[in-house]
């Protein structure tokens, strides 16, 4: 079978599975992935943080803090505001007061969760389940730019 058609991903609880997702500064969908619940996040940040805008702050969590993540962002332009794990000895930049913006990604997720479709998780093929997790931004999408006509 394809990566796309596997199973969700396995744990104790049953099938699992992540959702990684980039936003605008309106916390609307740019980019979204999805992978096995056991998958390390970091594996998916290459498709996910390619071809970023010029003059783009990303604010990720700490699980993309690795040098190497870093670089990818940097290497485009971009300035990286990511917490640094406590663990680091050499402490990158960062800054509080925007990170307080990634409670976009917060509330998208939330949104995302009135699509009963998507939060029961129903579909057992990922490329399924994977189709209705880019369908469910397509329709916050509309409703946006809806409400601005």
């Amino acid at each position: 079978m394809g990566g796309a058609d596997h199973c969700l991903g396995r744990s104790r609880g049953g099938l699992t599975t992540k959702i990684h997702v980039v936003v605008d500064a309106q916390g609307l969908t740019i980019r979204l992935g999805l992978t096995a619940g056991q998958t390390h996040d970091g594996q998916i940040a290459d498709t996910l943080l390619d071809h970023l805008g010029p003059r783009t702050i990303v604010l990720a969590n700490k699980v993309y803090a690795a040098d190497r993540i870093r670089e990818l962002i940097q290497d485009q332009g971009v300035t990286p505001n990511i917490p640094p794990k406590s663990n680091r000895r050499w402490k990158p930049c960062f800054s509080k007061r925007p990170y307080r913006e990634r409670n976009l990604i917060e509330r998208f997720f939330s949104k995302l969760k009135h699509f009963r479709r998507v939060a029961t998780r129903y579909d057992k093929l990922a490329a399924n389940f994977l189709a209705m997790i880019q369908f469910a931004p397509m329709r916050l999408w509309l409703r946006a730019y809806e409400s601005m006509s």
